[in-house]
This record gives structure tokens, sequence and C-alpha cells, in this order.
């Protein structure tokens, strides 16, 4: 079980990590939480129906990391346009779109964050370390979560391909990206076993 999830009966996972590994994941999904920003509740918590007709924003997010984790639906890397008049058209879809599935996205993005801190919290380490034990739902919040992570370090570290990934292998020890490569890799180690124990 050290370092990778395994399936647990009658459903769920379970992994055992150290503190360090508890601190290092924990500490990704607050970081992840702040870049997410809060939700729009949270801004108006005196009106109840302020998150019901809430409308996103209508604009893409400058910060290349939001980017991915909200990419535009009509238009983006790998989405050319034949002509200036259809990248308008699929400018304003995506503009349109994004008004009214982005606060949604940034909610549950933020709860799979949170589920993944509070089950790190709800820990008690002994002997320098513990096991995790997920249910279903939770094993698909972690999913998702450690999806989001390893989007935003992939972000940070210009992966967009296969190749860019190979090439993380190669890094000198000295390269000051070499942490966060290491917790790319690791998330992703995480993340195939996970994917693994949801499988029927």
């Amino acid at each position: 079980m050290p370092g990778h999830f395994e399936p647990l009966p009658g459903g769920g996972a379970a992994v055992a990590l150290d503190e360090v590994e508890i601190s290092i994941i924990r500490s990704l999904a607050v970081q992840l939480l702040e870049l997410i920003g809060p939700g729009p509740a949270e801004n108006a918590p005196d009106d109840p129906l302020a998150e019901l007709f809430a409308e996103g924003p209508s604009e893409p997010p400058s910060d290349p990391v939001l980017q991915r984790l909200f990419p535009d639906a009509y238009s983006g890397p790998g989405v050319e346009a034949a002509s200036a008049e259809q990248a308008e058209e699929q400018r304003a879809h995506s503009s349109e779109f994004r008004r009214f599935t982005e606060n949604d996205l940034r909610a549950g993005k933020r709860e799979n964050a949170l589920a993944v801190i509070r089950s790190l919290d709800g820990l008690t380490p002994g002997d320098g370390g513990a096991v995790l034990k997920l249910d279903a739902a939770q094993s698909e919040q972690w999913l998702r979560a450690l999806n989001d992570l390893r989007l935003a370090i992939g972000s940070r570290l210009d992966v967009v391909d296969e190749e860019d990934t190979d090439l993380l292998y190669r890094l000198p020890d000295e390269d000051p990206r070499k942490p966060m490569v290491m917790a790319y890799l690791w998330l992703g180690g995480l993340q195939e076993t996970l994917v693994a124990t949801l499988m029927p």
C-alpha cells in the first residue's frame, strides 16, 4: 500500500501516507483553493438567492493555471477558426458558456479540494504516518482534486503533451523546477492507482 492506492472491500480505496506526504498534499490543496477563490455566496452571505442567480465571468481568466482549469468551451488551443468572423462567434459562444457554467465548476473544484483537506485533517498519524481510507464518493472527489492539482502544476511546468512529461524525467537535480516535477509525477502515480481502484 505505501505510495499507491489499493481497493477496499465493498468499495473505496486506501493509501498509506507519511507525515511529509500528508503535508504536501494538504498544502497543494489549500493553494488550489486560494487560486480558485471564494464562491458567489461567500461574497454575498446575506442574500440566500444570490448564488442561484449569480452569473459567472464572461472573460477567460488571465492566470495560465486558471485557464487550464477553466478552458474556453468553443475556442482556445486546438480549436482553429476558419475566419475572423468565425473566431468572433467562437469567442461569443465561449463567453456565454463561461457566464453560466464557471461558478458551478469553481464550486465543484472547491468542494473536491476541501474534501481532500478534510480527509487529511481527519487522520491521526502514528509512527510517522497514517492510512487514509476513502469510501467510493470520497475516492471520486480525490480523483477530481488530484487531476486539478496535476493540471495546475503541469501548467506551471508548461506541460502540454506527453513529450513534455518525458522531458521532466531528464531534468538535472539542480534544476529549480525539480521539486515541482517530483510532486507532479508523484501525484500522477497516486491518481493512476486511484483510477485502478475505481475500475469494475
